[in-house]
């Protein structure tokens, strides 16, 4: 899958930009806050629908501006086009149309356009709270199985329903067993397929980090569950109801599930160092890229957002050599520093587009 074309109005700090970007690398160089994240947020909402920044939609229409729209023209393996066109309003739904026909619902467009994305924002996945790494497995896994991505969505709609149900004054029990039940078939194919994801996805992150640490350090990942036992995720939720009446929310549930993530056996938020959680996060990132390509008829586009901040230069060296490798499709590079740019450019001999962007508007070299 590449883009050959973006058109961007009124999205973020970009009033207006037409590019035409190269199959296979695209290179954007320009000062912290001139809009190249902006650029790659861009892509990844005409992917997904959403930013990869977390930022609400009413945040992403330029300021002053009534609506903000995202034009993606696409070929795929088979030489097939696709025009996708994004409307964003505050307050509004989203309305995205494939070719001009909109799509009932935007969870329908889901994996239809794999993109994975390596940015700083990604540091959330060690530093912060077990849902950033929960929402890691369910977007990888959303992208290549539709199945998981509405069972995903049906349990988050009955779990919704049975917090709300445990804040009421009158307790229905009757109707908590049924939505229990409900909730129980869904938790257990989440579960189920989390677990095998992980053991799949654990050898190609463990290779990977080798190659671009050079073998210095051991990592692993650990996925933890209170189903991992064999205990039924509806009797659980049974057993823990009168506690969750007091608390007003479920405190038991696949949505607890926790991914840890460890360096030497410990958990790396708590010893890594800003290189080592660096290195760690590319790797995740690059073997998501591989998993997503092994069970995918479309090879990902992969954005690297200034990702080459604080590494050593043979670490940096390795990176660009394992990215410029064969497995990879089109690739599109954020950095402040040219050199980086001009360095990645002259390794890899390939067919390029060089741009810089300065306060928002975007400018081919």
């Amino acid at each position: 899958m590449i883009v050959e074309e973006l058109h961007i109005v009124n999205f973020k700090s970009i009033a207006s930009a037409d590019c035409r970007f190269s199959p296979k690398v695209n290179c954007f160089v320009g000062n912290n806050g001139m809009g190249k994240t902006n650029l790659l947020d861009a892509l990844h909402f005409l992917s997904f629908c959403r930013s990869h920044l977390s930022v609400p939609d009413n945040m992403v229409v330029r300021h002053g501006e009534e609506m903000a729209l995202l034009q993606g023209i696409y070929r795929d393996g088979n030489d097939d086009a696709a025009d996708l066109l994004l409307s964003i309003r505050p307050g509004k739904h989203k309305i995205l149309r494939r070719n001009k026909k909109e799509y009932e619902r935007l969870s329908d467009h889901i994996g239809r356009f794999p993109l994975v994305i390596v940015s700083p924002q990604d540091y959330q996945l060690i530093l912060g709270g077990s849902d950033e790494r929960r929402r890691f497995m369910d977007q990888q896994l959303s992208q290549q199985d539709a199945h998981y991505l509405s069972a995903l969505i049906q349990y988050n709609r009955h779990l919704q329903q049975r917090n709300t149900m445990l804040k009421q004054e009158r307790h229905d029990d009757a109707l908590m067993d049924v939505l229990e039940m409900q909730m129980g078939r869904y938790a257990k194919e989440i579960y189920e397929k989390r677990n095998r994801f992980i053991a799949d996805f654990l050898p190609v992150f463990n290779e990977l980090y080798s190659d671009i640490s050079g073998s210095a350090e051991k990592v692993s990942l650990s996925y933890r569950s209170q189903l991992a036992d064999g205990s039924a995720p509806e009797e659980l939720l049974r057993q823990s109801r009168h506690k969750d009446y007091l608390l007003g929310y479920s405190s038991c549930g696949i949505h607890k599930d926790e991914l840890e993530m460890l360096l030497g056996g410990v958990l790396i938020r708590k010893i890594g160092s800003e290189g080592q959680n660096k290195t760690f996060l590319i790797s995740m990132k690059l073997a998501q890229f591989r998993h997503q390509q092994q069970h995918s008829d479309e090879t990902p586009i992969l954005l690297l957002d200034d990702i080459f901040d604080k590494l050593d230069a043979t670490r940096v060296e390795r990176i660009i050599r394992l990215v410029g490798g064969n497995g990879f499709g089109q690739i599109f590079i954020t950095d402040t520093n040219r050199k980086h740019l001009d360095e990645i450019i002259a390794s890899w001999s390939e067919d390029y587009r060089l741009f810089s962007i300065e306060n928002g508007e975007i400018t081919p070299q």
